[in-house]
C-alpha cells in the first residue's frame, strides 16, 4: 500500500482523536491546513474513501452521531505497533509542517535505529537467522558470530533492543542493536516461534528490559506528592495501584525484582521510599549509603 495513503488514514484517525468529535465540514477545513492537501478541501466522497482504508487498515470503527453529524473513534483495541504508529506519524507530521522553526524544537536520539533496525525487522519477517559480533558493556573484546532466531524486539530508553533464542547457548537473550556490528540475514536458516511464546508476556512482569528467574513480588512504594503526579502520568507498571494520604501516595505493585528497576528506584532518590519487600530495601539501602560514602570520600 503506498506510503502516501497510509499517511492519509493516520491524518483521519489522529485529527478525529484530537477532536473527539467533529463534523465533515470541520474535516475538510482541517484537511486544507494539512501538507497532504495542497491546499485543496476534503471532498465527501474521498473523506469515505480514507475512512473506510483507515478502519480497514487499522482495526477501528469511526462512527456518525447522526443527531449531530459528527464523527468519533469508537472503542477499540488498537494494539501497541499501530498505536505507536499513530502517534509517531502524527508527531513527524507536526515536525515537517514546521520545519521552519526547527532549531527550537529539541528531540531525543534513538541511534541505534538507524543502523540496525530495518535489517533486524527484515529478519523478523522472513523467520530467518540473524548473525552479529556483540560487545556488552562488561567484555573487553566483541564476541564474534553470535547467532540468534529473532523473536521480536523493544525500545527502551532511547536503545533498541532485539530478543531471540542463542542459537549455541540454547537460551532466549536480549542483545541492544547500539553494541552490534557486522550483522547480516542468515537466509540458509528459517525458523518457527514457539506457539507458546509470547513476547508480549516475556516482559509482563518486569520493568525495563531486563528480566529474572525469580517470580514476581508484591513492591510497596511510599512516594512524595511531587514525585507521585510523575508516578499517575507514566506508571511504573501495568500493576500499579495506588492509595492517596494527606502528605503521601502509596503505589503497590506485583512485578520482579530487576537491574532496570533497582536502577529506576535509585534514580528518584528520597523522593521515594521502599516499604516492601525488606530484601529490596536493604539492597537500595545498601546503594545509597555506599554512594554516600563515595562522596564523603572524595570531599576529603
Amino acid at each position: 500500500m503506498p506510503s502516501e495513503l497510509i499517511n492519509r488514514y493516520i491524518w483521519l484517525i489522529d485529527t478525529i482523536r484530537r477532536h473527539g468529535r467533529i463534523t465533515q465540514a470541520e474535516l475538510s477545513r482541517q484537511w486544507q491546513k494539512s501538507r497532504l492537501s495542497n491546499g485543496q478541501p476534503l471532498p465527501r466522497r474521498s473523506f469515505h474513501h480514507y475512512r473506510i482504508g483507515a478502519e480497514q487498515t487499522f482495526g477501528i470503527n469511526i462512527q456518525c452521531d447522526r443527531s449531530t453529524y459528527e464523527y468519533y473513534i469508537a472503542e477499540t483495541d488498537l494494539n501497541n505497533l499501530h498505536e505507536w504508529l499513530l502517534d509517531s506519524t502524527a508527531i513527524n507530521d507536526t515536525l515537517r509542517d514546521n520545519s521552519d522553526i526547527a532549531s527550537r524544537i529539541l528531540l531525543e536520539d534513538v541511534p541505534s535505529a538507524r543502523v540496525n533496525l530495518q535489517t533486524i525487522i527484515s529478519a523478523l519477517r522472513q523467520n530467518s537467522r540473524i548473525v552479529f559480533d556483540y560487545r556488552g558493556y562488561t567484555h573487553a573484546k566483541p564476541t564474534p558470530k553470535v547467532a540468534i532466531e529473532p523473536y521480536f524486539v523493544k525500545i527502551f530508553k532511547q536503545l533498541w533492543y532485539v530478543i531471540g533464542f542463542n542459537v549455541k547457548d540454547k537460551k532466549i537473550k536480549t542483545y541492544a542493536l547500539d553494541r552490534i556490528t557486522n550483522l547480516n540475514i542468515d537466509a540458509g536458516h528459517t525458523f518457527q516461534m514457539p506457539p507458546e511464546f509470547s513476547p508480549k508476556a516475556f516482559f509482563q512482569d518486569c520493568f525495563g528490559i531486563t528480566t529474572s528467574n525469580r517470580p514476581p513480588q508484591r513492591i510497596v512504594l511510599r512516594v512524595e506528592p511531587t514525585q507521585a503526579k510523575y508516578f499517575r502520568a507514566l506508571p511504573l507498571h501495568h500493576s500499579q495501584i495506588e492509595v492517596v494520604h494527606d502528605n503521601y501516595s502509596i503505589f503497590t505493585y506485583r512485578m520482579c525484582v530487576t537491574y532496570d528497576l533497582r536502577e529506576r528506584l535509585l534514580s528518584h532518590g528520597s523522593n521515594v521510599e521502599i516499604l516492601e519487600p525488606q530484601s529490596l530495601r536493604t539492597v537500595i539501602a545498601g546503594e545509597l549509603e555506599a554512594a554516600l560514602r563515595q562522596y564523603r570520600t572524595s570531599a576529603q
